[in-house]
């Protein structure tokens, strides 16, 4: 899969061509070519059916009534044999690209059945963040999905606790399928598509698969909008797989194992590493736990257990994990035992938790692990550009990776990052007019994300990525202040003091922020373990751990752009109902400022409740 040159530990070193216009315009690719990828994802779970039929595909932990655990399974033959099975039921029941398969529950073996079936068989179907159902409080967003798709089919593996949501949307032709019944709701057992006979159907509907087939249809977290229905076909699916192998071989050079939390509605964690597991023949043991306060414990409990070959998480796990890891030989042994890449994305991590997880590598491997980094999207399948070789620095994002065309296009005086290739997609489900407004006159996907060089004297140290384009605003002295480089110039100074930040605001005369603190961290700082949120943050020594770094970063600041000159602290937590809080764990920035309106009028007039702390001499003239 690769030309020849030397790799570092199962990685392809960073290497890049460009082309330059005279208008500012850049073209960047990779000079490694992309290998030959099969049409259908499906291709590689009859290979692995084959070659190592009882090796675990699929495993999550099941608990008894009385608090035991152990790992339930499934080999790659069993799956085979469900998938087709589950694929004749779908077939059966008049499942199509205009009546497709909706799943509502998250991450379990039966969605990864129902959707390799669907798949197998050329039905799309869509994976909803349980979130619009189980957490929202206005189903909104869920019934507007519902629209848009129209499905014959849903899936919801706890009856009752979906039974809400799907009384708020369901028509007279979508077919219930639960593994626990809703009480008020007609539906099929789950069992019941499992026990149904395969036929020459399925052959039939899988020999129709092919690479431009739509596989999936994914909606985007909003991280700047409300969701969009991004179409994903076989094509992207598989070449993105293989742009995995080329650029990380590691990940094929033995069977993978994965622990991984990240929702298959996502990306990340549908595509990208339930993908890694299916095309490399890997097991991927499931992770019902969250980086959450309440959420991590179930994370590390499993972590005790599976020892990967690779892991990925967002910033904020990372965040958590370090101190477990820290605290915890044992946990600490068992996780680099062999372990050989960490994988970090959604978000920039922390330079210091990065330092900090080379530093335990180090002293468990003897030298360091790879921290790979990276940009993609859910348009791009989504990897795209990779930093891979390069040593860990917040922000940097690589090179493009072998068969992505990356071209920078100047605007507002920033670079533009758009791609082409065989892994983006072509465009959203029924919305053409969104989908012209994606794409450039050559045919490049717009990602909205701006991006530099490094080092512009060695393209080959790859990009870093220069915030969201769509989020920077101009202050009324008409300044731009680019959001991305200072909320990450920002949340870098305070460390774990800080969650998150939002910046604000369009057209005021300052830079405002909102502040999401990391309450642990303010607890220590507090001595108050068990206070609530409010008493905490109104510490006297929590108030002036935060004005002390307010004030030291004002000091470091190179004028009104990057000068923060007040910050409010959040009690409340970001809000799903309100689009604040994706499902990767990230804040909506313009969700936080719509939502927080309020919050954001105070910074400006000092008038309201909120936690406010301010530069020492105020706001300057």
């Amino acid at each position: 899969m690769t030309s020849g040159r030397a790799i570092r530990r199962g990685i392809l070193p960073s290497a890049v061509i460009l082309q330059r216009r005279t208008d500012g315009t850049v073209y960047a690719r990779s000079p490694e070519p992309l290998g030959r990828y099969p049409e259908k994802i499906t291709e590689r779970l009859e290979h692995w059916a084959g070659c190592a039929p009882d090796r675990p595909f699929l495993a999550r932990r099941s608990r008894t009534h009385s608090g035991s655990a152990s790992w339930r399974t499934l080999s790659y033959a069993d799956a085979l044999g469900r998938v087709r099975s589950v694929g004749q039921a779908l077939l059966d029941r008049g499942l199509s690209t205009d009546r497709p398969l909706v799943i509502l529950s998250g991450n379990g073996i039966e969605h990864g059945v129902l959707a390799l079936a669907a798949m197998y068989c050329g039905i799309p179907y869509a994976p909803i963040s349980p979130s619009y159902s189980l957490l929202a409080t206005d189903h909104a967003t869920l019934r507007a999905l519902w629209e848009a798709l129209r499905p014959g089919m849903v899936f919801a593996d706890d009856g009752p606790a979906f039974e809400r949501a799907l009384s708020s949307v369901l028509g007279r032709n979508t077919v219930v399928v639960s593994c626990t019944p809703p009480e008020s709701i007609d539906n099929i057992p789950y069992e019941e598509l499992e026990q149904t006979v395969a036929t020459a159907a399925v052959d039939l509907a899988h020999g129709g698969v092919k690479a431009d087939t739509i596989a999936k249809i994914l909606y985007t977290s909003g991280s700047t909008g409300h969701p969009k229905g991004v179409i994903n076909t076989q094509r992207m699916l598989c070449s993105n797989q293989e742009m995995l192998c080329t650029v990380l071989p590691l990940l094929c050079e033995q069977p993978p194992v994965l622990c991984d939390w990240l929702p298959w509605n996502h990306t990340f964690g549908g595509n990208h590493n339930f993908g890694i597991a299916l095309y490399n023949g890997g097991t991927l043991y499931i992770d019902d736990g969250r980086p959450t306060a309440g959420g991590f414990a179930e994370t590390v409990e499993n972590l005790r257990e599976v020892a990967t070959t690779a892991y990925f998480n967002v910033p904020r796990g990372y965040d958590l994990l370090v101190p477990r890891l820290r605290e915890d030989a044992g946990l600490r042994q068992h996780f680099f035992s062999r372990l050989r890449m960490l994988f970090c994305a959604a978000a920039a991590l922390r330079q210091q938790t990065a330092d900090d997880l080379q530093a335990m590598a180090v002293d468990e491997h003897g030298d360091p692990i790879p921290l790979v980094t990276g940009l993609g999207a859910t348009e791009s399948a989504p990897f795209a550009l990779c930093a891979g070789a390069a040593a860990f620095t917040g922000g940097r994002v690589g090179v493009p990776v072998p068969g992505v065309e990356l071209k920078l296009a100047p605007v507002d005086r920033k670079l533009e990052a758009r791609l082409r290739g065989p892994n983006i997609t072509p465009g959203y489900w029924r919305d053409d007019a969104l989908t012209r407004a994606a794409f450039d006159g050559e045919g490049f996907y717009r990602m909205g994300d701006a991006l530099a060089f490094v080092n512009p004297a060695d393209p080959s140290k790859g990009f870093v990525f220069e915030g969201r384009l769509a989020e920077d605003f101009k202050l009324s002295s008409g300044t731009w202040v680019h959001v991305g480089l200072l909320r990450g110039r920002f949340l870098a100074h305070f460390g774990d003091l800080v969650q998150d930040v939002a910046i604000a605001a369009p057209d005021r005369e300052f830079v405002g922020a909102l502040i999401f603190p990391n309450l642990e961290t303010c607890r220590t700082i507090a001595g108050s373990p068990t206070a609530p949120p409010r008493d905490v943050l109104r510490h006297p020594a929590v108030l002036d751990r935060f004005t002390d770094l307010l004030e030291s970063l004002a000091r470091a600041s190179s004028g009104s752009s990057t000068l923060v000159c007040r910050a409010i602290l959040l009690e409340a937590p970001p809000s799903l109902d309100a689009q604040e809080l994706t499902d990767k764990a990230s804040v909506n920035q313009k969700a936080v400022l719509k939502h927080r309106a309020a919050l954001v009028e105070q910074l400006y007039t000092l008038d309201g409740p909120g936690i406010l702390i301010e530069l020492a001499g105020g706001v300057p003239t």
